[in-house]
């Protein structure tokens, strides 16, 4: 795995909550419901994702979880940078101290292309391609979409 278990269960929390409600409020209840993503921890993320700015929180009726700005504008790599760091993408393959152009390790060549097709991927799929696809999938599957029940109030989100 590319990335730790809290930033998988963020991109796929996010994602949940994309094909939800993308422009308005998810109860956390409703969110994890019919999944096997764990409440308490999902919480927690998203704490620090509101903290970190790609969420935007609101108590009260109506209220939950939303995306700070558009599914569109928000890539895998902003989840991935905020949750776990971007230095993991570009650390050694097989956990050298040092390991560069110029002091490489035995799997430098061939990890080097790879490790930019990764960063280059999470840079263009956003959480609204995301969205479409676990839809797509779930739709395939025979699945029943979720749908959130609750009353929500919209959210306003700002293009960057």
């Amino acid at each position: 795995m590319i990335y730790s278990n809290a930033c998988a269960y963020a991109i796929r929390a996010m994602t949940r909550l994309t094909l939800l409600r993308p422009d308005s409020y998810v109860l956390l209840d409703e969110l994890c419901e019919g999944s096997d993503l764990p409440r308490h921890f999902v919480a927690k993320i998203f704490q620090d994702l509101v903290r970190k700015g790609l969420l935007v929180s609101a108590k009260g009726r109506g209220g939950g979880f939303a995306l700070a700005r558009p599914a569109d504008k928000i890539t895998l790599y902003d989840i991935v940078n905020v949750v776990d760091g971007s230095e993991g993408l570009d650390r050694c393959v097989v956990g050298f101290t040092k390991c560069d152009d110029k002091q490489p390790c035995p799997h430098h060549d061939q990890w080097k292309p790879i490790r930019g097709q990764i960063k280059e991927f999470l840079g263009r799929t956003t959480l609204l391609d995301m969205s479409k696809s676990l839809e797509f999938k779930l739709t395939l599957l025979g699945t029943q979409l979720p749908a959130p029940t609750s009353k929500s109030k919209p959210v306003r989100v700002a293009v960057k």
